[in-house]
């Protein structure tokens, strides 16, 4: 299937119906997304649903059966449909199915929503329950945002001074090993050492806003007040660096396997719906 564009007089982008994933963020002549490098990563901007981060033995226990599923689960990988389309916003949506329903027990429908308004990009997950049981869910997101030229000319702005608590990951899991990330003033310098353990997690920081810089000038901010969780990411020497506003989190070397008992985990009631919105503004 192919790629859909939508556009204003500010932006242009283009997303696949393959995980519903944003390809590429145009103003002007610039994009704002990195474009694939399979040396570093064959991804752009995947959706994490309905897991976020890595199950430990790769499976999670529900009504006391097991289910196996892969790191950041399913939808990245899946077709989504297109069930509405205008200029300048479109609607992508995954159904549950015999294949879902194998290693994710749930009757759910999840429409993602694009919606561009001046320089700005909305992104809506529409979540909804037809099970007749309690579902439980993660929903998250992992853009990657385009480096260009020297990474440690690019730093990020928080919302305020505060001393990062970074949560370590082993294994694709939380090791219950913390470290503290400094910030100078609300700036956190871009340096490849920052990510030799994998991703900086924040479980508990004050942010909602992470503004991207380049030489001290604002590119683009990310927006998201009603995601507890961020994840911070990049591999090193790759042109990229990934904001993750998540809703949910890997398991720890401790969990117990129950999804209900999932660090993080939503839960939605049966005949219930659930949005969740983040933003980038381009500058």
């Amino acid at each position: 299937m192919e790629n859909i564009t939508i556009k204003n007089e500010f932006l242009k982008v283009e997303i696949s119906p393959k995980g519903a994933e944003l390809v590429s963020i145009f103003k002007g002549k610039e994009n704002y997304l990195w474009e694939i490098d399979r040396n570093f990563w064959d991804k752009t901007s995947p959706v994490l649903f309905p897991i976020i981060g890595g199950l430990k033995n790769d499976s999670y226990e529900f009504e006391g059966r097991k289910y196996q599923l892969p790191k950041h689960g399913f939808a990245r990988e899946c077709e989504f449909e297109i069930t509405e389309k205008t200029d300048d916003s479109a609607t992508f949506t995954l159904k549950y199915s015999e294949k879902t329903l194998e290693v994710y027990p749930f009757e759910f429908t999840l429409s993602i929503q694009y919606n561009i308004i001046e320089n700005k990009l909305f992104i809506k997950y529409i979540v909804s329950n037809a099970s007749s049981k309690k579902m439980y869910y993660s929903i998250g997101a992992h853009p990657a945002f385009s480096i260009d030229g020297d990474f440690e000319n690019y730093s990020l702005e928080f919302d305020q001074s505060e001393n990062l608590i970074s949560h370590k990951l082993s294994d694709n899991l939380f090791s219950g090993e913390t470290k503290e990330v400094a910030l100078e003033g609300k700036i956190l310098p871009s340096n490849y050492s920052l990510f030799e353990q994998d991703a900086i997690v924040l479980k508990n920081s004050t942010t909602s806003n992470l503004t991207l810089l380049k030489n001290n000038v604002p590119k683009l901010k990310v927006s998201f007040p009603d995601f507890p969780f961020l994840g911070i990411w990049t591999k090193k020497n790759a042109p990229f660096i990934c904001i993750e506003p998540w809703l949910g989190l890997a398991d720890s070397h401790q969990s117990s396997g129950k999804i209900e008992e999932k660090e993080g985990i939503l839960n939605l009631e049966p005949g219930s719906i659930q949005s969740h919105e983040w933003s980038v503004e381009f500058f």
